[in-house]
């Protein structure tokens, strides 16, 4: 593997992609087509214009890869444990250059994030995310050590990718957009929570697969405190309700003739979360 590779494989390009893919597609899809359109009946309202937007994309992922990189920084001699064959820090990217790249990209994340914030006159956006940057640190260093606080910290974190957004429609004197304001936050919170508790159960089955590193080096995660059997039925319980709201929402679809996304809901995200709970059910190590 080149260096260029180990990179790429370091900075998981893969969830970069899919945090870029999420916030195109709630701010193409809900923000401007059904927020501004549908809410307002016209186009331009958008506070935030579609070069700032793409600049505030480039934030975001400079930030996530910065903190897979101090994530994996501090956790070599686990990774050692769990996955020896995916180790790239010290094997191919040396430990001082993990670090340099580290601060590299929180800087890119945050200096564009603050042109953001000075272009649309709100600071909350870079405020945030230094905010996140500080907490992937601690959760590299700290948090992720302690019962679900590492959990939580980093579904927060994913929802925010989606939250980041509305707050950057945020009005300062909300006026005639008053409205589509308060329905973007009601939907967009929707999302969040639905990232929030997907990334909570992911978090959680990620700590069952990493029990023997984690054990060894002081880890006081879920399955390791409270056994697997209780961190399945934990996972389970939120993966159920994560089918019965989508479920409700299905329902509500219907009623408006939205077929689409009806087939949508059940073949996209009902069946693989349904596939999912069989092999939670079905794991025994």
């Amino acid at each position: 593997m080149n260096m260029f590779s180990a990179f790429f494989k370091l900075i998981r390009w893969p969830n970069l992609f899919f945090i870029a893919l999420t916030q195109f597609l709630f701010k193409f899809f809900i923000i401007d087509d059904f927020i501004y359109k549908v809410q307002l009946h016209e186009v331009g309202h958008a506070k935030l214009p579609q070069p700032l937007f793409f600049v505030l994309v480039l934030a975001s992922v400079c930030i996530a890869a910065a903190g897979y990189i101090i994530n994996d920084y501090f956790d070599l001699n686990i990774d050692l444990v769990n996955k020896p064959e995916k180790l790239i820090i010290e094997k191919f990217v040396k430990r001082r250059w993990a670090i340099v790249l580290h601060i590299i990209l929180s800087a890119m994340g945050l200096v564009l994030s603050l042109y953001v914030g000075y272009k649309i006159h709100n600071y909350f956006i870079p405020f945030f995310n230094l905010i996140v940057i500080l907490a992937l640190w601690f959760y590299s260093t700290t948090f992720k050590k302690k019962l679900l606080v590492g959990n939580v910290i980093i579904s927060l974190l994913t929802a925010w990718v989606i939250l980041v957004l509305t707050l950057a429609e945020y009005r300062f004197n909300v006026g005639e957009t008053e409205h589509a304001w308060r329905q973007l936050v009601k939907i967009s919170s929707v999302y969040a929570a639905f990232a929030f508790i997907l990334s909570l159960v992911r978090e959680v089955i990620k700590d069952m697969e990493d029990m023997p590193g984690d054990a060894k080096y002081g880890c006081h995660t879920m399955p390791i405190v409270w056994g697997i059997r209780v961190s399945k039925v934990f996972s389970g319980v939120w993966l159920v309700v994560l089918t019965g709201a989508v479920v409700m929402i299905g329902f509500y679809l219907v009623q408006l003739g939205w077929w689409l996304g009806v087939v949508y809901s059940f073949v996209a995200i009902i069946l693989p979360l349904a596939w999912v709970m069989r092999k939670l059910y079905e794991a025994q190590s």
